[in-house]
């Protein structure tokens, strides 16, 4: 990746952190060329702030809440535990944008997902949308050359998966209704490094990568989160790319990821929207369909689902608003 496309990324994280934090852009200067940026991105922030949350369009209406079993954390589930009697309740661990410990970042992607019968579980506490405190102060300029603050680690996805199979098997609401075989790690940015970082561990059934990909050169400007590509060989299930066209600054790197990767099914599906993806449309947007159809293929076995990625005529390959490309998509049919 060449110097202006980094700065560009430095950039996205900074504005990424404003939109998903809840906080002001940063007093540094923006750089020639990102204006427009920055302006899309506070754009973004305002209506994203001012947009109720949702209880999702699946069968079980979602709710956003905090829960003492799994402290620091935000998270999404069912309203009434127990609804789907047939069904326990599969697992998301979630990366924030940024590495933000804004676990309220992408509320209506994850209540959207939780609707279907999914906890999921996003590292943090509410810091933008409903419930959050208010804005009271500017962050400190970052010095030149500095890296970007990274507030969560990848850490806090695997913590997620032990809280989760934790609270199944321990007194409480959580008690018996979560499936511990049925885990995904998925992220957004710098959260879509860290849930590569993670997707190596043995209880993680699917994967979904959001506006991301390891840089070439194996180096991030976000603190603690240097990946290099051999990361991409500790994959073990199938893997989908979600990219927001040639706009999207992490364009490069998940496209570059997706053709190093031919040892494990991987699909990288691009709709024209640019980094910030659909997380500020009505329950998280056409992304967020998309999203639940692979975890509901993946750890479910839903062959509806699955064919929006499968067979000459997938779903996705015949809609217009999508543009995507396989690798031994047809043999990827959840374990």
């Amino acid at each position: 990746m060449n110097r202006n496309a980094l700065k560009n990324v430095v950039i996205a994280g900074v504005c990424m952190a404003s939109l998903k934090a809840g906080i002001a852009l940063g007093q540094e200067a923006t750089p020639p060329g990102q204006a427009e940026f920055a302006r899309e991105v506070a754009a973004m922030q305002k209506q994203y702030d001012k947009m109720p949350d949702s209880t999702g369009t699946g069968p079980y209406p979602a709710v956003k809440t905090v829960d003492p079993a799994f402290p620091g954390y935000v998270v999404y589930r069912p309203k009434k535990l127990g609804t789907a009697k047939d069904r326990k309740l599969a697992v998301l661990a979630w990366g924030n944008g940024a590495c933000s410990a804004d676990g309220a970042s992408a509320r209506l992607q994850l209540e959207e997902v939780a609707s279907f019968g999914y906890l999921v579980l996003a590292p943090g506490t509410v810091q933008s949308g409903p419930g959050a405190p208010p804005r009271t102060s500017k962050p400190a300029p970052r010095p030149e050359g500095a890296p970007l603050s990274s507030d969560t680690k990848p850490a806090a996805l695997t913590k997620a998966i032990d809280l989760a199979i934790a609270a199944n098997s321990q007194p409480g609401p959580s008690h018996n209704r979560i499936d511990t075989s049925e885990i995904a790690v998925a992220g957004h940015s710098c959260g879509g490094l860290q849930a590569l970082a993670v997707a190596g561990d043995p209880r993680v059934k699917a994967v979904v990568i959001q506006n991301s990909g390891i840089f070439p050169d194996g180096t991030t400007p976000i603190e603690g989160m240097d990946l290099g590509k051999n990361q991409l060989k500790q994959l073990h299930t199938p893997v989908l790319y979600i990219l927001g066209g040639p706009r999207d600054i992490a364009y490069e790197n998940g496209m570059d990821d997706f053709r190093r990767i031919d040892h494990v099914p991987v699909m990288v599906a691009n709709i024209d929207v640019g980094h910030l993806g659909t997380f500020a449309k009505p329950d998280g947007g056409a992304v967020a369909r998309v999203v639940v159809n692979w975890l509901q293929w993946q750890l479910r076995g839903d062959r509806h689902a699955g064919a929006s990625f499968t067979g000459a005529d997938c779903g996705l390959c015949s809609d217009p608003e999508w543009t995507v490309e396989r690798k031994h998509m047809d043999a990827a049919g959840p374990r």
